[in-house]
């Protein structure tokens, strides 16, 4: 059975995870996870050998986060996905929730600020272009939640509850730009909310909570959709085939309890790190005091005092502050 036009076979035997982790390489996203690792080694290299310092942790996070989309993409967890609803929901899920808070976690625009060369004065090299596209108003309005919430809820219901999807699903780079869609929005909803590179939005940690929580339920709410219907919804998927051994309701039952259940595990991690961060920021802040305080002789504590001596000398006894 030729499944979308993509010109493979798509008489897959019944689904087991092991078929599924098996190589399978989609050209498009493999090579652009080797260009993207081999781009950030090589900025890791670079701040190295010029003797600074790189947290090994953002290596650890960025490189998990490309692998992340290379197991999706790159086994035959995409060949089942194109024939089985609940498959291609645990695609979606990680490619728009997971991978995208992994690789910002590695902070990618800041080791590209501080690996790219400075261009010399008059001219604009990567790291300038890099800058303005930072400062642009474009970027003011795709990181404003005004615009990030509205399209990570569009994702989901303007994609599988109209005939994109199906028309999408119909080709080859359809579907490759179906699922860098889906990563490009999980970028751009989590980039203001995880604070880790700069950016033209910049909000406060509890502000990036509420924005955070406020995407969230309508996953919720579409895999509930999902579960509840008594009929297939997605035309793509009405038909597996029969090798599979599987119903096409059934599947689709599973695919929303697999976007109702993944909703929370980027709250989780996100929460996480945004507390972490917080702390972290506290923590600067007062070691910032204890050293300003140290370079002025603590002229805030002289001055409490003497305002404390004004008071005494007007006949109130008040206590020094030590």
């Amino acid at each position: 059975m030729d499944h979308s036009g993509h010109g493979m076979t798509m008489d897959l035997p019944p689904f087991t995870l092991g078929r599924g982790l098996e190589f399978s390489p989609n050209l498009f996203f493999l090579v652009g996870s080797v260009v993207g690792l081999a781009l950030y080694g090589w900025g890791v290299a670079r701040l190295r050998g010029r003797g600074d310092r790189w947290p090994v942790s953002r290596t650890v996070f960025f490189t998990v986060g490309v692998l992340s989309v290379a197991l999706m993409m790159c086994t035959k967890l995409n060949d089942y996905g194109m024939v089985m609803f609940s498959v291609h929901m645990v695609q979606h899920m990680v490619i728009s929730m997971l991978s995208p808070i992994l690789l910002l976690l590695g902070a990618p625009v800041t080791l590209a600020l501080r690996a790219l060369p400075v261009a010399a004065r008059g001219d604009k090299g990567p790291r300038e272009l890099l800058l303005m596209l930072l400062h642009s108003r474009y970027m003011k309005i795709v990181t404003h939640p005004a615009f990030t919430i509205p399209l990570f809820i569009a994702s989901l219901y303007g994609f599988y509850f109209t005939p994109i999807f199906d028309t999408l699903m119909g080709s080859k780079i359809g579907h490759i730009a179906m699922m860098v869609h889906f990563l490009a929005v999980g970028l751009v909803f989590f980039w203001p909310i995880m604070g880790v590179d700069p950016g033209p939005h910049r909000p406060g940690y509890v502000m990036r909570m509420l924005e955070l929580f406020a995407g969230m339920p309508f996953h919720a709410f579409f895999g509930i959709a999902l579960m509840m219907a008594s009929e297939p919804m997605i035309k793509a998927y009405q038909n597996p085939p029969a090798s599979l051994g599987i119903d096409a309701l059934a599947d689709q039952n599973a695919a929303g309890g697999i976007a109702w259940a993944f909703s929370e595990i980027p709250s989780v991690l996100v929460l996480i790190a945004l507390v972490f961060q917080w702390y972290r920021s506290e923590q600067r802040q007062a070691v910032r005091k204890d050293r300003a305080a140290d370079r002025d002789g603590d002229k805030e504590l002289e001055a409490y005092n003497a305002y404390l001596a004004s008071l005494r000398g007007g006949g109130r006894p008040v206590p020094t502050r030590e």
